[in-house]
């Protein structure tokens, strides 16, 4: 300590400055240095635990907290170099220092929803709960758009600006930029109604019966939504369109009808009943149909190549792969009634009717050239 003391005593009143600045900056990479490796280790232990909010609030913690400790420790250092040289620059010290501090509390609560939002829809999924991702983001937004408008707010007032002067120019302004930006305003709202009156979420399968849209949700954005269409292209579409056509959301279904004409010969009407009967029969008792909904299995036209039957039913499964191979299995059971019962699927024919008959001469006269 004697040494120490003596060597802090060769340093004049000049350069005593330059030392004060150089431990500033020296603890405040330590400090950084250890909340580094004390943070990220707390990180880790939290985020075994069931709680949704402790790891979100240490992990968006570890970067905000560094970068307040530097803007606070520039700005003391910064007034250690002021009060030696005087310098008029570092009058900016303090509005500077404010402005960085509330920018980083700010940047730290954004990152605080971030993590919370990541960890509801990440903890529900591995739990195999269902979660409607929608909601969770349009909340997530909405709250990060309060805390950066709160923020801004703030920041005017401690630069010594009325909040009331800035709120009643923004109404002013406010119609002006409505006029112009209507386009977007349209495509706001529109993402909000979305949000609000949940037509689709992310992951559903949806399709315009007005425009060529279909596709599954990637995205719904304030401004536009992303569809991945089947053939993997992305469609961009403003949410105002939505406003305006229907959509139509094969997701939520709640089953998949198979709704078939089948065509058996006019020789084999009096099959029709027993071929009708058992059909319907091995419907009822088909596992992956729900004989609970509307089943019927009726002889319904005389057609002109055919007399015709109708199948109408509907699928437990609503999954469009499976929904086919049920399909084919109903098909291939009902060929199978049909030929059982000595009939024939029907194909298109002509018959020719000639009412005196055809005479065919066996003596045929040869033309003489």
């Amino acid at each position: 300590m004697n040494e120490i003391s003596s060597w802090i005593k060769y340093f004049s009143a000049e350069q005593l400055w330059m030392l004060q600045v150089f431990a500033v900056v020296f603890f405040v990479l330590l400090f950084n240095f250890v909340a580094k490796r004390a943070l990220a280790r707390l990180h880790a232990r939290l985020y075994l635990t069931r709680a949704l909010w402790d790891d979100a609030f240490v992990d968006a913690l570890q970067r905000p907290l560094r970068l307040f400790v530097w803007i606070v420790g520039i700005a003391f250092a910064a007034e250690i170099v002021q009060s030696k040289t005087g310098a008029v620059i570092f009058d900016a010290i303090d509005p500077v220092r404010d402005i960085g501090v509330i920018g980083t509390i700010c940047w730290f609560l954004i990152r605080v929803v971030m993590r919370i939002e990541n960890n509801i829809i990440t903890k529900h999924e591995k739990a195999g709960e269902k979660i409607d991702r929608t909601t969770v983001d349009a909340i997530g937004k909405l709250i990060r758009a309060s805390i950066i408008i709160t923020s801004v707010l703030v920041t005017l007032q401690t630069l010594g600006y009325s909040v009331s002067g800035v709120m009643a120019f923004g109404g002013v302004g406010g119609i002006a930029i409505g006029f112009a930006a209507k386009d977007l305003l349209a495509n706001f709202f529109g993402g909000l109604m979305i949000y609000l009156d949940r037509p689709f979420e992310v992951g559903d399968w949806i399709r315009s019966p007005d425009r060529d849209i279909e596709g599954t949700v990637e995205k719904i954005g304030w401004r536009l939504s992303v569809i991945r269409t089947f053939d993997k292209r992305p469609l961009y579409i403003p949410n105002s369109t939505f406003a305006s056509i229907a959509v139509e959301n094969p997701s939520r279904m709640s089953n998949r009808r198979i709704y078939e004409t089948i065509g058996i010969r006019y020789a084999d009407i009096v099959k029709m009943e027993t071929i009708t009967k058992e059909v319907r029969e091995m419907l009822v008792n088909h596992d992956a149909i729900d004989s609970n909904l509307t089943l019927m299995v009726n002889f319904n036209a005389f057609s002109p190549s055919s007399i015709d039957f109708f199948v109408y039913c509907f699928t437990h499964t609503t999954v469009w792969t499976e929904f086919h191979d049920v399909k084919q299995d109903v098909l291939l059971k009902i060929s199978h009634i049909i030929v059982s019962n000595g009939a024939e699927i029907a194909f298109p024919t002509s018959t020719v009717h000639v009412p005196d008959g055809i005479a065919i001469n066996p003596n045929p006269v040869t033309p003489i050239n």
